[in-house]
């Protein structure tokens, strides 16, 4: 049988040629696992003025109260410097703050660093973002320190590689593919897979190499089928949309023990399955869910660190829940169903990812059939003129 190794593999790079740096937040206090909290801390900085105001909002090189910055792409804030803002908190919307971890973030350009609009102009219903994991080395994440390749339906604001969003405009329009790789892919298949096949079998087989993520490629029919199938369940259990995943009778997670106000650092009872917060326990949580990472990181302990963690008195950051929310248990409770069944999902995944597979299809042969190398216009954002867009001082944006 044909062997492809990862060196022969086209990367992730080529593939989704399109890709955009993860939003900088510059400031954490704009972002929360709470939506309340984060009206509290507007109306907190606009109640200051002067100089607490310019305290409060923390500046950076980047962002200071008096930078001019246009309107979010979608979005409603104001365009007025912020040293003279007033008014209610534009609504926040829902982020990826961290792996795997789904909180809130106002969306106001003049609060975030680096928000990438461009990102923003093509986040919708439909669209999917692939999101490359790294280590806290910076380079591609280590297989076994999670998925490579994470994705979301939410705007991604965290801490990782690049993100590829699946269309290049609204709308599902204009694949983030390379342009003629479906027509190759539909020649060896037999048939012509769709754009979130492809991200579904990147999803189940990318694989790190110093060059980038690998995405090794098969004509084989029924290899592909079962890829997809494997991408395609880590995708919707990734991007928690449509109907909610679910565990089966005995293996659900439930709280055992009300949970105090204010938990404390959560610990795990492996003989038992179960989190423990002071005199609350959450169980049965299979190990594999409390052991699931994401670029190196224990996804359940940076989830509740999110959380718990003191932030610095007086700052905006230290508005917050008075008690522990309702919504965060739920919260808690679908993250570990989701873990679980990601984790189930790792023997078919390695099955896949093995060093042999049928009919390969290499980064040479798509050479051969012009799919590579991509056109520059591919890896640049596609013009989208769908809505007006306000610029610094309530100026007509230009695109």
């Amino acid at each position: 049988m044909p062997s492809v190794t990862p060196d022969d593999a086209p990367l992730l790079a080529d593939l989704m040629p399109w890709s955009v740096a993860p939003p900088r937040l510059g400031r954490g206090w704009p972002a929360a696992p709470d939506a309340v909290s984060l009206k509290a801390r507007w109306d907190a900085l606009m109640k200051a003025g002067g100089a607490d105001r310019e305290v409060l909002f923390r500046p950076t090189r980047s962002r200071t109260p008096d930078t001019a910055v246009g309107q979010l792409p979608g979005r409603s804030g104001g365009t007025e410097k912020l040293a003279r803002a007033s008014g209610p908190c534009p609504e926040p919307v829902r982020v990826l703050r961290a792996p795997f971890d789904e909180q809130w973030l106002i969306p106001d350009q003049r609060l975030i660093d680096a928000a990438r609009p461009e990102l923003w102009r093509v986040a919708d219903e439909r669209q999917v973002f692939a999101v490359e994991a790294v280590t806290g080395r910076g380079g591609a994440a280590d297989d076994s320190a999670g998925p490579p390749l994470l994705a979301t339906s939410l705007l991604p604001v965290l801490r990782t590689g690049r993100v590829r969003p699946l269309y290049r405009r609204p709308g599902a329009a204009e694949p983030n593919l390379a342009p003629g790789l479906t027509d190759h892919l539909a020649t060896r298949l037999g048939h012509g897979p769709s754009p979130v096949d492809v991200l579904a079998w990147a999803t189940a087989v990318a694989r790190p190499t110093r060059s980038g993520l690998a995405v090794p490629l098969t004509g084989d029919p029924e290899a592909w089928e079962r890829g997809v199938a494997v991408g395609r369940r880590m995708l919707w259990l990734m991007r928690r949309d449509g109907e909610r995943p679910r565990l089966p009778g005995g293996r659900r997670p439930y709280v055992r023990a009300p949970l105090p106000s204010r938990p404390p650092a959560v610990r795990y009872d492996r003989e038992d399955e179960a989190l423990l917060l002071d005199e609350g326990r959450v169980a049965p949580v299979p190990p594999a869910a409390w052991d699931f990472e994401a670029g190196g990181v224990r996804v359940l302990e940076q989830w509740f660190a999110a959380r718990t963690e003191a932030p610095e008195p007086g700052t905006l950051a230290a508005i917050r829940p008075p008690a522990w929310p309702q919504t965060w248990t739920s919260e808690l409770l679908e993250l570990i169903t989701v873990l679980a069944l990601l984790a189930e999902l790792r023997p078919r995944r390695e099955a896949l990812r093995e060093r042999t597979i049928p009919a390969p299809i290499t980064a040479a042969e798509l050479r051969g059939a012009g799919v590579l190398p991509v056109p520059a216009p591919a890896r640049r954002p596609a013009s989208v003129l769908d809505a007006r867009e306000e610029g610094p001082e309530g100026q007509l944006t230009l695109l």
